[in-house]
Protein backbone atom coordinates (compact mmCIF):
# COMPACT_ATOMS: atom_id res chain seq x y z
CA UNK A 1 0.00 0.00 0.00
CA UNK A 2 1.26 3.93 -0.52
CA UNK A 3 0.00 7.07 -0.14
CA UNK A 4 -2.29 7.12 -3.75
CA UNK A 5 -0.73 9.77 -6.20
CA UNK A 6 2.92 10.01 -4.44
CA UNK A 7 5.19 11.22 -6.74
CA UNK A 8 8.05 12.89 -4.51
CA UNK A 9 9.18 15.34 -2.13
CA UNK A 10 8.26 18.97 -3.16
CA UNK A 11 10.09 21.05 -0.12
CA UNK A 12 11.07 20.65 2.74
CA UNK A 13 10.02 23.67 5.49
CA UNK A 14 12.21 25.07 8.21
CA UNK A 15 12.42 27.63 11.08
CA UNK A 16 15.14 29.97 11.08
CA UNK A 17 15.75 32.62 14.04
CA UNK A 18 17.02 35.37 11.82
CA UNK A 19 15.22 35.52 8.18
CA UNK A 20 17.32 37.70 6.52
CA UNK A 21 20.71 36.26 7.77
CA UNK A 22 19.32 32.83 6.04
CA UNK A 23 18.66 34.04 2.93
CA UNK A 24 21.62 35.51 2.80
CA UNK A 25 23.15 32.33 3.73
CA UNK A 26 21.37 30.37 1.08
CA UNK A 27 21.29 32.97 -1.84
CA UNK A 28 25.08 34.35 -0.82
CA UNK A 29 26.82 31.55 0.26
CA UNK A 30 25.23 28.12 -0.82
CA UNK A 31 23.97 29.52 -4.44
CA UNK A 32 19.89 28.79 -4.22
CA UNK A 33 17.69 31.30 -6.03
CA UNK A 34 15.08 33.18 -4.20
CA UNK A 35 11.52 32.69 -5.49
CA UNK A 36 9.05 34.22 -3.43
CA UNK A 37 7.82 35.12 -0.07
CA UNK A 38 4.31 35.43 1.88
CA UNK A 39 3.10 36.82 5.34
CA UNK A 40 2.32 37.46 7.91
CA UNK A 41 -0.50 34.98 9.20
CA UNK A 42 -1.89 36.16 11.97
CA UNK A 43 -5.35 34.44 13.50
CA UNK A 44 -6.02 36.98 17.02
CA UNK A 45 -9.13 35.22 17.25
CA UNK A 46 -9.54 31.20 16.60
CA UNK A 47 -7.05 28.57 16.93
CA UNK A 48 -6.41 27.93 13.31
CA UNK A 49 -2.92 28.13 13.85
CA UNK A 50 -2.90 25.22 16.75
CA UNK A 51 -5.38 23.24 14.43
CA UNK A 52 -3.50 23.52 11.28
CA UNK A 53 0.10 24.34 12.04
CA UNK A 54 -0.06 22.77 15.33
CA UNK A 55 1.68 26.24 16.82
CA UNK A 56 0.51 28.03 19.94
CA UNK A 57 -2.90 30.07 18.66
CA UNK A 58 -1.21 33.43 19.24
CA UNK A 59 1.69 32.45 17.31
CA UNK A 60 3.02 34.76 14.28
CA UNK A 61 4.27 33.28 11.17
CA UNK A 62 6.09 36.53 10.62
CA UNK A 63 7.60 35.69 7.20
CA UNK A 64 8.02 32.78 4.77
CA UNK A 65 10.17 32.31 1.60
CA UNK A 66 10.44 30.00 -0.87
CA UNK A 67 14.03 28.91 -2.42
CA UNK A 68 14.79 26.41 -5.36
CA UNK A 69 18.52 25.21 -4.75
CA UNK A 70 19.32 23.54 -8.29
CA UNK A 71 17.47 19.99 -8.78
CA UNK A 72 15.84 18.22 -5.56
CA UNK A 73 12.94 19.90 -3.06
CA UNK A 74 12.67 23.57 -2.90
CA UNK A 75 13.20 25.18 0.57
CA UNK A 76 10.13 27.31 2.83
CA UNK A 77 11.85 29.03 5.21
CA UNK A 78 10.14 30.58 8.10
CA UNK A 79 10.53 33.29 10.65
CA UNK A 80 8.33 32.71 13.46
CA UNK A 81 7.18 34.67 16.83
CA UNK A 82 5.42 32.53 19.54
CA UNK A 83 4.53 33.61 23.19
CA UNK A 84 5.36 30.18 24.64
CA UNK A 85 9.08 30.64 23.17
CA UNK A 86 10.93 28.25 20.48
CA UNK A 87 13.17 25.31 21.45
CA UNK A 88 16.88 25.56 20.58
CA UNK A 89 18.38 23.85 17.22
CA UNK A 90 17.68 20.19 18.17
CA UNK A 91 20.95 17.80 17.92
CA UNK A 92 21.02 14.99 15.00
CA UNK A 93 20.96 12.90 17.83
CA UNK A 94 17.92 14.70 19.60
CA UNK A 95 13.90 13.91 18.52
CA UNK A 96 13.27 15.47 15.58
CA UNK A 97 16.83 16.16 14.70
CA UNK A 98 17.51 16.87 11.10
CA UNK A 99 20.32 17.93 8.40
CA UNK A 100 19.82 18.73 5.05
CA UNK A 101 22.47 17.05 2.58
CA UNK A 102 23.19 18.95 -0.78
CA UNK A 103 25.00 16.99 -3.22
CA UNK A 104 28.32 18.38 -5.00
CA UNK A 105 30.14 16.85 -7.88
CA UNK A 106 33.81 17.95 -6.21
CA UNK A 107 33.22 17.59 -2.26
CA UNK A 108 36.96 19.13 -1.81
CA UNK A 109 36.43 22.02 -4.54
CA UNK A 110 33.21 22.37 -2.31
CA UNK A 111 34.65 22.19 1.12
CA UNK A 112 37.04 24.57 0.28
CA UNK A 113 34.90 26.98 -1.17
CA UNK A 114 32.61 27.18 2.10
CA UNK A 115 36.17 27.71 4.55
CA UNK A 116 36.84 30.79 2.13
CA UNK A 117 33.11 31.74 2.91
CA UNK A 118 33.82 31.37 7.04
CA UNK A 119 31.27 28.53 7.40
CA UNK A 120 31.88 26.27 10.27
CA UNK A 121 33.36 22.90 9.24
CA UNK A 122 32.58 20.04 11.66
CA UNK A 123 35.84 18.00 11.34
CA UNK A 124 37.25 16.45 7.83
CA UNK A 125 35.64 14.79 4.34
CA UNK A 126 34.81 11.41 5.58
CA UNK A 127 34.71 8.05 3.40
CA UNK A 128 31.89 6.15 4.01
CA UNK A 129 32.08 1.94 4.31
CA UNK A 130 29.64 -1.26 3.18
CA UNK A 131 26.49 -0.29 1.43
CA UNK A 132 27.71 3.79 1.18
CA UNK A 133 31.67 2.76 0.22
CA UNK A 134 32.15 5.22 -2.60
CA UNK A 135 30.19 8.00 -0.99
CA UNK A 136 32.35 11.31 0.82
CA UNK A 137 30.22 13.44 3.49
CA UNK A 138 31.21 16.11 5.71
CA UNK A 139 28.55 18.18 7.93
CA UNK A 140 28.59 21.89 8.43
CA UNK A 141 26.67 24.42 10.31
CA UNK A 142 24.72 27.37 8.93
CA UNK A 143 25.58 30.86 10.79
CA UNK A 144 22.30 30.08 13.28
CA UNK A 145 23.94 26.72 13.85
CA UNK A 146 21.42 24.30 11.75
CA UNK A 147 23.43 21.42 10.39
CA UNK A 148 23.81 20.68 7.02
CA UNK A 149 25.99 17.92 4.74
CA UNK A 150 27.96 17.84 2.10
CA UNK A 151 27.56 14.51 0.30
CA UNK A 152 29.42 13.05 -3.17
CA UNK A 153 29.58 9.49 -4.90
CA UNK A 154 30.39 10.32 -8.41
CA UNK A 155 31.31 6.99 -9.41
CA UNK A 156 28.14 5.54 -7.64
CA UNK A 157 27.94 3.55 -3.55
CA UNK A 158 28.82 0.00 -3.46
CA UNK A 159 25.32 -1.58 -2.74
CA UNK A 160 24.49 -0.28 -6.58
CA UNK A 161 26.60 -3.60 -7.56
CA UNK A 162 24.59 -6.02 -5.16
CA UNK A 163 23.15 -9.02 -6.85
CA UNK A 164 19.80 -8.30 -7.32
CA UNK A 165 19.90 -4.82 -6.43
CA UNK A 166 17.49 -2.71 -8.78
CA UNK A 167 16.07 0.34 -6.62
CA UNK A 168 18.53 3.13 -6.93
CA UNK A 169 18.18 5.79 -4.32
CA UNK A 170 17.74 9.50 -6.02
CA UNK A 171 20.39 11.05 -7.02
CA UNK A 172 20.44 14.57 -8.43
CA UNK A 173 22.59 13.94 -11.40
CA UNK A 174 20.09 11.43 -12.29
CA UNK A 175 16.79 12.74 -11.45
CA UNK A 176 14.07 10.04 -13.49
CA UNK A 177 15.35 7.06 -12.68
Amino acid sequence: MALPGLLGTEHIGFTVPDLEEAHRFFVDVLGCEYVYSLGPFVHEDSDWMTEHLNVHPRAVMRELRFYRCRTGPNFEIFQWESPDGQAPQPRNSDIGGHHLAFYVEDMDAAVEYLREQGVRMLGEPTASSSHSSGQRWLYFLTPWGMQLELVSFPDGKAYESYPGTTTRLWHPARPTE
